[in-house]
């Protein structure tokens, strides 16, 4: 048209977050008419929900053409306050980054293979470049670590890969995933997210320290661990925990374990999912090593709440101080938050704190506690999984 110019429409992510409580119903009427394929729903919610299809189907039928994921948690995130037994809902529509779904069974001892076929799914693609990929897994059929290592092996180190193992609270009995319009056990979902439009970023600090003396891991097999300098795993685990021993596997929870290869310094840290009193043995959500170090620790709530602001410091220095709109994912630990007690919601407060500091706004912070957490290494060197860990992930685009 004569007279008139073109002008770049900056583009801009929609986010909405909302809540169901199920003697309340949703948080908002009606749902938000953000459904469309460059729209993602992200849900965390309370174990129950498995009995209650109605409530998710609700969602499906609101977003049809959305891609659709999310898990059961121990304690789900809404801002600075920490709900059990609701759902967190957050859409976000994105303008010009599209998103692919894959999903695949998984158990224990086919994680890696699990991760490979997820990778093979997310790369088999026209979208463009894949800049990303948002992981969820069942969190008690799960070798997180090898689950991983065959995803992030498969797309290498220039796709961010974060995301968290499902939750029962500190029950251990069952986790379940939502993917698409179907909710299952046994199984690992992740989203993809192509385009240069994309803005991703991540953080992730512990804060937990080794006490005591380091045994060798003497046999074990993937994430079971049974001996410790050839001593039943179980009979030293509850010899140290004392009067803790009683409520295994959730008191675990206050001491996981640090695992230190022979050839480094460098440790990793591994939460327990299960004990077999009959084996003597002891289930971790990761890969145990043989001829690896252990070591117990233990943290104070400084400590813990520190290391929330530090993973904050660290996922600004990857945003680049971006003031764009977008969504801050939190994925932490469940035995952060059993160690933190009624103080747990500080460790969200010094996220949000850190984030309006830098960037002077207000940013939605939405997540889960989880029983393993998925990030890129401080390095960036690659992507982990982490235990006992604040992981941050920051989704906007420019």
């Amino acid at each position: 048209m004569r007279g008139c110019k073109m002008r770049n429409v900056p583009r801009m992510i929609k986010v909405r977050s909302f809540t169901h409580v199920l003697d309340r119903g949703w948080s908002v009427d009606p749902l938000p008419a953000m459904d469309g394929d460059h729209t993602l729903l992200l849900l965390f919610g309370g174990a129950a929900y498995r009995q209650h299809p109605e409530v998710l189907e609700s969602l499906s039928r609101a977003f049809p053409q959305a891609v659709k994921i999310g898990c059961s948690s121990a304690g789900e995130i809404d801002g600075d306050t920490i709900h059990d037994d609701s759902l967190v809902v957050t859409v976000l529509q994105f303008s010009e980054t599209t998103l692919r779904l894959a999903t695949t069974p998984i158990d224990a001892t086919h994680s890696q293979a699990a991760g490979e076929a997820l990778a093979a799914q997310l790369l088999d693609s026209q979208d463009g470049a894949l800049r990303a990929v948002f992981l969820l897994s069942d969190g008690l059929q799960v070798n997180g670590t090898a689950l991983v290592a065959g995803l992030s092996e498969q797309l290498g180190a220039d796709v961010m890969v974060t995301g968290g193992l499902a939750g029962d609270g500190d029950r251990f009995a069952q986790s379940w995933i939502w993917c698409g319009d179907s909710v299952e056990s046994g199984r690992a979902v992740a989203v993809g997210l192509y385009g240069d439009a994309l803005i991703c970023a991540h953080g992730s600090y512990g804060g937990w320290r080794a006490f005591g003396p380091e045994r060798r891991i003497t046999r074990a097999q993937g994430n079971v661990l049974y001996t410790l300098d050839d001593q039943p795993a179980l009979d030293l685990y509850q010899r140290y925990l004392g009067e803790y021993a009683a409520d295994l596997p959730a008191s675990g929870l206050l001491f996981p374990l640090a695992i230190r290869s022979e050839q480094g310094d460098e440790q990793v840290v591994r939460t327990i999912l299960a004990i077999d009193e009959e084996a003597r043995s002891i289930t971790f959500a990761g890969t145990m090593p043989e001829g690896d170090y252990a070591q117990l620790m233990s943290a104070s709530f400084d400590q813990l709440i520190d290391g929330a602001n530090r993973a904050a410091q660290q996922l600004l220095t990857t945003m680049r101080a971006s003031t764009q709109a977008g969504v801050l994912i939190a994925i932490s630990c469940v035995g952060r938050r059993l160690l933190l007690g009624e103080r747990a919601e500080e460790e969200l407060e010094a996220v949000l704190e850190a984030m309006q500091e830098t960037t002077r706004k207000t940013q939605p912070l939405v997540g889960f506690y989880s029983y393993g957490e998925i990030s890129p290494d401080i390095r960036e060197v690659g992507c982990s999984l982490k235990n006992q860990t604040m992981t941050l992930t920051w989704l906007s685009e420019r």
